[in-house]
């Protein structure tokens, strides 16, 4: 038989720190997990107010919550004095359904056993129904009213998700129920999947401000007086496999904060390993938080030494995995990519950036350029802040698509395509990104298609003549400044820029040529 549970709480006072000031989202995450055990939460009384309760007073302003429509609703407003008097008809009746029979156990945190929750707590000790909750005072008072108190734990460290697991956890081994957490949300992302979670394209792709940051400390270090951020340039360089490997923590657990905490660490350790020994390191540091948090929790240890355990021993753990065996491995693979393609332009500057500029657009096409290229560029980012490759989707991809819209703002096809092209242009070279925008045109017209190949070509072929390393994902005029040669940077930029423009408007003059031709033919015809 399914069971019906209550939860009772108020925002707290070092809860309110930790998740009690978002109710909403505190709840939320309760119902997750009851959703997972199968528990139907069957009414809510929740006192949240607008401060922390060490520092409120009768005039602080709180709201009270109950449950309506299955889910949690913000029912009245006013001063925690009257919202507290509000709240006692909640209690009573929540009391009476205890009494009945109605609910199974209850879900408490920060409760006042002596005031707001007095008549339910009595209820629940009289049924002897089990109760899980946090807050060290009021739990000791609810267990010496003789309350069936089966587990409790402090606030400190913990998060909504690893409290609403650790109360559900409780509850479902003492009714014998089935329960398989909730990590991350949806049901394809359940504890019991956690490598589904492990996803390259999607650290990389998160991971990417970072990069994009240190690219702009570097141009600002080549201005004249900042050159002092040299150092600022070769610390972020350092951080950058901590940064990876936070990102990887995350997606891989999504424990809040004790991933993060646990990426964090493993990515210190896992520093002289590059960003691919930082990526390992995260990913080990995420499924062992994961392993490490269920663990405990069966165990029955308490929710702040949960979080400690899971967040500090996985990052070390796997932090010194990677410290001692994995991360030379790593960097030495990080290192020969690199050197693969420094060997490809010392052979042949021309046919390296030719074939790169040729090859950018089917592989961003096919869906290739997020999962191969990306990565490749920040490894070579990783080394000295740009990159062969990132120069090129500079020139190749962004720069080409700029040209393919200029010339559809000043001689479209039609009168509606400078609209859909203006956007688009702006965001080409106010932000290096966006080369989506160009589709509509090269999708529509195979000359516009084949121009954009040709002027990526030339391009590719260009940032090789000229060996530029640079990134895209900056301003356009910023970009040449966080490159290794501004002057080649620029002319690549202009002239494939020039080209792409110039094919566009031709296609788009032939297309117009032939529908008026179309349009007068026809004319002739009707006139017969």
């Amino acid at each position: 038989m399914k069971k019906n549970i209550a939860i009772l709480g108020s925002s707290g006072g070092n809860l309110y720190n930790l998740g009690g000031k978002h109710p909403e989202k505190l709840l939320s995450e309760i119902f997750i997990q009851c959703d997972s055990a199968g528990i139907n939460i069957s009414a809510i009384q929740f006192i949240g107010a607008e401060v922390s309760m060490d520092t409120a007073k009768k005039h602080s302003q709180a709201g009270l919550y109950i449950l309506r429509e299955a889910k949690p609703t913000r029912i009245f407003e006013g001063t925690l004095t009257v919202v507290n008097d509000k709240a006692s008809s909640i209690d009573s009746k929540i009391a009476e359904d205890v009494r009945n029979g109605k609910i199974d156990g209850l879900i408490t945190m920060s409760i006042d056993p002596e005031g707001s929750n007095k008549e339910a707590i009595l209820a629940a000790a009289e049924k002897g129904i089990p109760i899980v909750g946090t807050g060290g005072t009021s739990m000791a008072i609810t267990a010496s009213k003789g309350a069936n108190v089966i587990s409790t734990s402090g606030t400190t460290g913990t998060t909504s998700r690893t409290r609403a697991v650790s109360f559900v956890s409780s509850l479902s081994k003492f009714w014998g129920i089935k329960y398989q957490p909730v990590i991350g949300g949806p049901a394809e992302t359940r504890s019991g999947n956690p490598f589904k979670r492990i996803n390259i394209r999607g650290i990389m792709m998160s991971s990417l401000p970072a990069f994009i940051a240190l690219a702009l400390i570097l141009a600002l270090s080549k201005i004249p007086g900042l050159s002092g951020l040299g150092e600022i340039f070769d610390l972020l360089l350092e951080a950058l496999p901590v940064v990876i490997a936070a990102i990887a923590a995350k997606q891989v657990s999504d424990l809040d904060e004790v991933s993060i905490v646990a990426g964090i660490i493993a990515g210190v350790l896992s520093m002289d390993g590059g960003i691919i020994g930082g990526m390992i390191g995260g990913i080990g540091a995420g499924l062992l938080v994961q392993f490490l948090f269920l663990k405990c929790v069966q165990w029955r240890f308490p929710m702040t030494t949960v979080n400690i355990v899971a967040g500090g021993f996985s990052g070390i753990l796997s932090g010194l995995l990677v410290f001692y065996l994995i991360g030379p491995l790593a960097l030495m693979l990080g290192n020969y990519i690199k050197l693969v393609i420094e060997q490809a332009v010392t052979f042949s500057p021309l046919l390296a950036g030719a074939v790169a500029g040729l090859l950018i657009w089917p592989a961003i096409l096919g869906g290739i350029y997020h999962a191969a290229i990306l990565p490749i560029v920040l490894l070579e980012m990783e080394k000295s802040g740009n990159s062969f490759l990132g120069a090129v989707d500079m020139v190749s991809l962004v720069i080409v698509a700029a040209g393919i819209n200029l010339a559809n703002i000043i001689a479209p096809r039609d009168k509606g395509e400078a609209a859909i092209a203006t956007p688009g242009f702006m965001i080409n070279l106010g932000f290096g990104t966006f080369v989506e925008s160009a589709y509509p045109f090269m999708f529509s017209n195979k000359l516009v298609f084949g121009g954009a190949l040709l002027s990526a070509g030339i391009g590719g072929a260009l940032v090789g003549i000229f060996n530029v390393r640079g990134t895209a994902y900056l301003p356009s005029f910023v970009a040449p400044f966080a490159s290794d040669n501004v002057i080649g940077f620029i002319i690549s930029m202009l002239i494939t820029f020039t080209c792409s423009f110039l094919i566009t408007i031709f296609a788009n003059k032939v297309v117009k040529r032939r529908n008026a031709t179309v349009v007068e033919n026809r004319g002739i015809v009707d006139g017969k």
